[in-house]
């Protein structure tokens, strides 16, 4: 049994004893907790949950769009990476060039709505199929604004200058391991309110080096614990043990430090099934090791071996 699966399954288990109700911007409704720390010790495995199915396709491509500073969910979609269109498709269908059914709060109606799901289905394929071949409209409807790859390779400055954040951090890691200032920042205060279509909610993480070993701690202000957390912690471990091998380094812990730890009240059911199963083994991580860069590593670098899962568990995205 896995120390690192236990580690998340913990977190379940308070959050559903010790959480609040709170209403939140989705109107879905939530119980949280503040502040909750985790550790995974990487070297026991990867830690990609085997109590459901959690897709490493989707996670590496996604962490990839990011190293690359790339803000458009185009290369996602080319990829059959689903899950940044609801933020795209929200700027479309509230603008004034769309012109199909109405789709305000399509997030919870669909989920209630058989005939509105089917309409919300149809117009999403629309909008995947004239991001994936419509140069323009990709440009004006599949961008989403100065999000995560954009603040870690091209922060704005006063100055009018761009600071690539992550790979000044790469080379110190390279050049000075005992720095205190490994750090890259997703929150851009000037850039939060009109110029991302999600503020970042993982917003910022930190690198530590002892012993040969690279460690990492991200510091997540909200926490969708049932399917985003999942993601973010193979996320995170999967950058770790990119940025170890460029470096020459071991891997140590991924430790992720939550904000507003929060569980959706329409996720329940299926937590409670999660939670009836029996963790598994972890898998482990194949890396491309003629790759020396992390800004060369591509799709077909990455493998996840051995992961034997138990099925998926599917649940509703809040928009």
């Amino acid at each position: 049994m896995s120390n690192s699966e236990q580690t998340y399954l913990q977190l379940l288990k308070y959050v559903l004893e010790h959480g609040t109700k709170k209403e939140d911007r989705t109107g879905t409704g939530t119980i949280s907790v503040f502040g909750y720390q985790m550790r995974f010790d990487l070297s026991e495995g990867f830690p990609l949950l085997t109590t459901k199915r959690v897709p490493f396709r989707l996670i590496a491509s996604e962490l990839i769009w990011f190293i690359q500073g790339d803000t458009n969910i185009r290369y996602l979609l080319q990829h059959n990476n689903n899950i940044w269109n609801e933020w795209a498709f929200k700027r479309w269908v509230e603008s004034t060039v769309y012109t199909g059914p109405d789709m305000t709060n399509f997030g919870l109606r669909s989920q209630t709505d058989s005939a509105f799901a089917a309409d919300y289905n149809e117009q999403m394929e629309l909008f995947k199929q004239k991001v994936l071949t419509d140069d323009r409209f990709a440009e004006e409807f599949g961008e989403l604004g100065n999000v995560y790859g954009k603040q870690w390779r091209e922060w704005k400055t006063s100055q009018g200058d761009t600071i690539d954040q992550l790979k000044d951090v790469v080379a110190t890691i390279k050049q000075n391991p005992d720095s205190r200032r490994l750090i890259v920042s997703a929150w851009n205060p000037e850039d939060v309110p009109s110029n991302m279509a999600l503020p970042p909610c993982h917003t910022m993480f930190q690198f530590y080096v002892t012993n040969g070993k690279l460690s990492c701690q991200l510091y997540q202000r909200s926490a969708d614990i049932f399917l985003g957390i999942p993601f973010n912690i193979a996320s995170y471990a999967l950058l770790t043990n990119m940025v170890a091998h460029e470096c020459g380094l071991e891997v140590g812990e991924f430790i992720h430090t939550l904000g507003d730890a929060h569980i959706y009240t329409n996720h329940m059911e299926q937590i409670k099934t999660q939670l009836n199963r029996e963790p598994g083994t972890l898998p482990t991580l194949a890396l491309n090791a003629d790759k020396k860069s992390i800004f060369d590593i591509a799709m077909e670098d990455l493998s996840i071996e051995n992961y034997n899962p138990q099925p998926a568990i599917k649940a509703p995205v809040a928009v």
